[in-house]
Order: C-alpha cells, then sequence, then structure tokens
C-alpha cells in the first residue's frame, strides 16, 4: 500500500469512529495522520514498525495500526466498524456538508439507513428538526443526493481504459480482430460502459473465458457482461464487414446521421481511411465524432491537425513540498528533463490556502532564491516562477501586485466558497480575469467529475473577458477535472485564447496526467498552435511577459 491509500483507510476509521462516538483523541490521532501522510513523500510501506513509530504525527499505537494495514492489508477495528455500519449510511458519509456527527443524527434519530430514505425526508422536509441542520443544509443534501443518481454506474475514463486495452488483448488472443468503439474510443471523459467491435470466423463464443470476464447476455449481434466488475457491449461482426462496424458504432447517433446517405455495408473495406475516402472526405478521428458540424470540416478538407502528446514543452501548474506536494523543485525538474520536457512551471499555492500549506510572502521569495539556484545548476533547462493564487470571495488575488509582479506568471484559481450563483461566481472570475497579474484562468469551474459539479458560469462570456484581457484557460489535465470542457475549447480557439494544458501535478506520477489533458483538447479540436505550453521557452517567455 503506498501513503494515499493507508491515508485514505485512516480517514474512513476517524469518521466511522466518530460516527459510532468513538474516543475523540483518538479519532483526531487518525485524522492527523490521514492527512500529514497524504502530503509525506516517505513510504511507509518499507518502514519496520519502529521506524513508521518515529514518523510526524504518528505514535505508538497508530504506529502499530498502520503496520498491521500494511501486512495483513486489513485494520481488525476498522472492520469491526464497517460491519456495524449499514451500507447505505456509508454512502451518506460521503455527502460533503454533513460530517459524521450529523449523519449520526439523520441515522439514529430518524432511522435513515440509505440514500432513498434519505431523499424522502429531505422532501419531508425532516432533517429541519434536528439539531445542527436547516433549510440551507437540507437543500444543499438534496442537490448532493440528486447528482449522485445522476451520475451511478458512471466511471471516470482513467479509471477504465488500462482495463478496456486489457480486455482487447485478452479477446485478440482468441484469434479475434478486436477494437474499441464508442465513447471509449472517442476517449469520453466518463463513461457507462466499455464497447468494442470482434470479429471472427467462427460465431462460438463459448471459449470466451479469463479472469474477470462474466457473460450475462448474448444474442447473434451482442455480447453483453462485466470485464472486473466494468459493464461492456461487444457488437460481433464478420471478418470483412469489421471496419463497416468499426465505423458505425465509433461516432455518436448525431454525428453518424450527418453522413451522405451510402450503404457500406455491401462493401468490404480495408480500413476506416478507405470508408471515408469512399464518401469523398477527410479521415475524422475518433475523438473528434460528436457532432455532425465535423463532417462539413472533412468534406473541405479543413479538419484540424491535432495536438499531440509529444508536441507539449512542459507543465506549468504543478505543486512542490513548498506547499502540499510530495517532491522537491529539483525532483521535478529532474523528472522533467528525463521525458523530455524543456522547462517547468512551479505554482504552489497561495497563502490563503493555508489548509495546503500556501506560501506566506517570506516563502515565496525564499522558494524565488531556490528557484534561481536550480536554474544555474541546469543551465539547459528552466524553472519559471509561477503561483496558483486563490481569488478571494471578491475577486481579488492573493498578494499585494509588488509580490504579484515578482512572478514569471500567476495561475488564478477558486478554492474556496465554491457553492455560487452563475452571478456571483461571474462577477469574481470576471474580476479576476481583469487583474493585469493574472496569466492563466486555472481550472475555471472548479468541478469534480462524479463527485462535484462546479459552480456555475456562463463559458463563452469567461471567455470573451479572458480574449479581451490577454489571459489564457487552463484545460486541467487531472483526470478527475477536465476543466476547461473540451466543448468550449473550440470558442476559445476563434477567440484567440491560448489554453494551458497543465497536470496540476502534486507528486512525479502526477505528470502523467498530461495524457488525458491532451485527449481532452483533442476532442475540442486543439492544434499545437492553439496551446500555450507547446511554445518553446522563448515564445513562452515573451508570451507571458506581453500581458
Amino acid at each position: 500500500m503506498n501513503n494515499s491509500e493507508i491515508a485514505s483507510v485512516l480517514e474512513e476509521f476517524a469518521k466511522l469512529s466518530e460516527l459510532h462516538e468513538g474516543n475523540p483523541f483518538k479519532i483526531k490521532a487518525l485524522a492527523a495522520a490521514a492527512f500529514q501522510l497524504d502530503k509525506n513523500p516517505v513510504q511507509l510501506a518499507g518502514l519496520s514498525l519502529d521506524e513508521i513509530g518515529k514518523v510526524q504525527g504518528i505514535g505508538k499505537s497508530l504506529a502499530q495500526s498502520i503496520y498491521t494495514l500494511i501486512h495483513e492489508n486489513s485494520l481488525p477495528e476498522l472492520e469491526k466498524l464497517i460491519e456495524e455500519t449499514p451500507d447505505g449510511v456509508r454512502e451518506i458519509m460521503q455527502i460533503k456538508g454533513i460530517g459524521p456527527k450529523k449523519v449520526r443524527l439523520i441515522w439514529k434519530d430518524l432511522g435513515i439507513e440509505n440514500m432513498g430514505e434519505l431523499l424522502y425526508a429531505c422532501k419531508e422536509n425532516r432533517l429541519l428538526h434536528l439539531k445542527g441542520f436547516g433549510e440551507k443544509t437540507q437543500n444543499n443534501v438534496l442537490q448532493q443526493i440528486y447528482f449522485k443518481m445522476e451520475n451511478a454506474d458512471k466511471f471516470h475514463y482513467a479509471r477504465i481504459e488500462n482495463l478496456a486495452l486489457q480486455l482487447v488483448a485478452k479477446l485478440s488472443s482468441f484469434g479475434t480482430k478486436v477494437s474499441l468503439t464508442g465513447a471509449i474510443r472517442r476517449a469520453c471523459e466518463v463513461l457507462e460502459q466499455i464497447e468494442l467491435v470482434m470479429a471472427s470466423e467462427s460465431s462460438n463464443d463459448s471459449t470466451l473465458s479469463f479472469e474477470g470476464f462474466q457473460m450475462s447476455q448474448e444474442s447473434d449481434n451482442e455480447i453483453k457482461g462485466t470485464y472486473f466488475q466494468i459493464p461492456f457491449v461487444i457488437y460481433k461482426t464478420s471478418i470483412d464487414q469489421f471496419y463497416n462496424k468499426l465505423f458505425e458504432t465509433t461516432g455518436t447517433e448525431i454525428h453518424q446521421a450527418g453522413y451522405p446517405k451510402i450503404e457500406i455495408n455491401n462493401n468490404s473495406f480495408e480500413s476506416e481511411e478507405a470508408i471515408f475516402k469512399s464518401f469523398q472526405m477527410a479521415y475524422i478521428p475518433a475523438e473528434l465524432r460528436e457532432t455532425a458540424e465535423i463532417i462539413d470540416k472533412a468534406k473541405n478538407n479543413s479538419l484540424p491537425n491535432l495536438l499531440q502528446l509529444q508536441d507539449l514543452k512542459g507543465p506549468l501548474h504543478n505543486h512542490s513540498i513548498w506547499s502540499d506536494g510530495q517532491n522537491t523543485i529539483e525532483e521535478m525538474a529532474q523528472w522533467c528533463m528525463q521525458n523530455g520536457y524543456t522547462y517547468l512551471g512551479m505554482a504552489d499555492h497561495s497563502k490563503s490556502a493555508f489548509y495546503a500549506n500556501g506560501l506566506s510572502i517570506e516563502r515565496v521569495f525564499a522558494q524565488h532564491t531556490e528557484i534561481d539556484a536550480l536554474n544555474r545548476k541546469y543551465p539547459n533547462f528552466k524553472i519559471l516562477k509561477g503561483i496558483e493564487s486563490d481569488i478571494l470571495n471578491d475577486g481579488s488575488l492573493d498578494y499585494p501586485d509588488d509580490v504579484l509582479a515578482s512572478f514569471d506568471y500567476v495561475v488564478a484559481s477558486v478554492h474556496s466558497n465554491l457553492k455560487m450563483t452563475e452571478e456571483k461566481a461571474m462577477t469574481r472570475l470576471i474580476k479576476a480575469i481583469e487583474n493585469p497579474y493574472t496569466h492563466i484562468l486555472g481550472h475555471p469551474t472548479g468541478r469534480l467529475l462524479l463527485m462535484r459539479a462546479g459552480y456555475p458560469i456562463n463559458h463563452q462570456k469567461i471567455i470573451d473577458a479572458c480574449a479581451a484581457n490577454g489571459v489564457h484557460i487552463e484545460i486541467n489535465a487531472n483526470p478527475y477535472r477536465l476543466d476547461l470542457d473540451w466543448r468550449y475549447i473550440d470558442y476559445a480557439v476563434q477567440k484567440g485564447v491560448l489554453l494551458s494544458i497543465n497536470p496540476d501535478a502534486h507528486e512525479l506520477d502526477g505528470f502523467k496526467d498530461m495524457y488525458y489533458g491532451v485527449l481532452t483538447a483533442r476532442k475540442g479540436g486543439l492544434t499545437q498552435m492553439g496551446c500555450l505550453n507547446a511554445l518553446s521557452i522563448e515564445e513562452l517567455i515573451l508570451k507571458l511577459y506581453k500581458k
């Protein structure tokens, strides 16, 4: 187990202990240890019991629990609490804004043990009679229940991509021709299932048996089931019709309806490219097959030359141990150099982000001194002095102007008071965009896919404001964010706003999320020319300093 996994277990242990009115000192110790561990670069799994006990924030008793967890992959005390807690109550605990004490009141005083019962209780205003609750809290609970219901049985692309590729490889080993298709081939950010096209000479699928693979339904045309609990559907076809079926199942219904009414099933094609050639149009990459409008561009040979991962020259939004990251700036720079990047932008949290060890003014200049020294040490690589400045409640940035002027660039982001009306969110964001020190608008809606909808904004007006003020917009590449949404990329490009694909990395592995950012950028039709951090370091500095 890595530190993040251990921290998640300890956090659940703390919450369930509080739910069951456990020892408050132990609860506090568990919560504090979970918070500290998530940021600790030293992996506990490689330490002895004594060494774990010497880690800051961990005492002897807790060290023994962690040691047991690492080596036995379970914690008896926690397992007992889980057994004593209805599954529905544990699900209710995931609702943001109501802690374990409030959940206990819902459970014990109202006898509610699942989301459905809680939904009806909110509808009947029963929460209003509980201590510590009010109309605002009840409405928040109700909205979060609706959100969870709407997103039930959906998955982040990043969670199932590798499983889907494994499934393709497994099925291919049975002598079949297989490809991903549908939403997963289009690299949609949220998926309901894995879709595949499979062609074989034999119609006998009874031999398809391997670990994790469960068939639940089969017909002449489809196989449905699960692969390691992830739903799949396989569209069956013959070898000579493989690319026909792949073409038919990749695009959305709206997209597919936009093609000329030509019967292709009477022909056998050797590739999808050949099918597009038969339509007398350019090949449309799978990521773009969402709308019918892209078909006109294919007919006119005006499709964008889509951005590729290797076009990126460096990530600009990253966090080190100076705030809430797990690696030093030098370690992050070395990773970037080893992986072909020519620059690295540091954008640690600003001072108001106290929960993330945000930088005081004194620490800002101490970090700058370190970056200057590293730039002298690595003359062929550039580390830029950035900051992720909180956009405060009134729309101002988080430092006085003289401090903001000391950075090479400023990523302005909202992290607090997220429950805003569109009017409030727009006023707050546009004031930050109009600040002369703002270079990049970070994760514009603050959304967390399948977890938090984000605050409502008028995307076009935000993009217009950025265009008017020379501000670039981030595509936050974390697969739980992917914000700016790909659906607004084309409008940003039309307005001349450059997009910055950033991993928001808090550790070295976080840099790999650039891949998901590029997938999102490609869905929106982004080219190398439209990407801020596809610029060379000389071009980037010129662009930033023109602000």
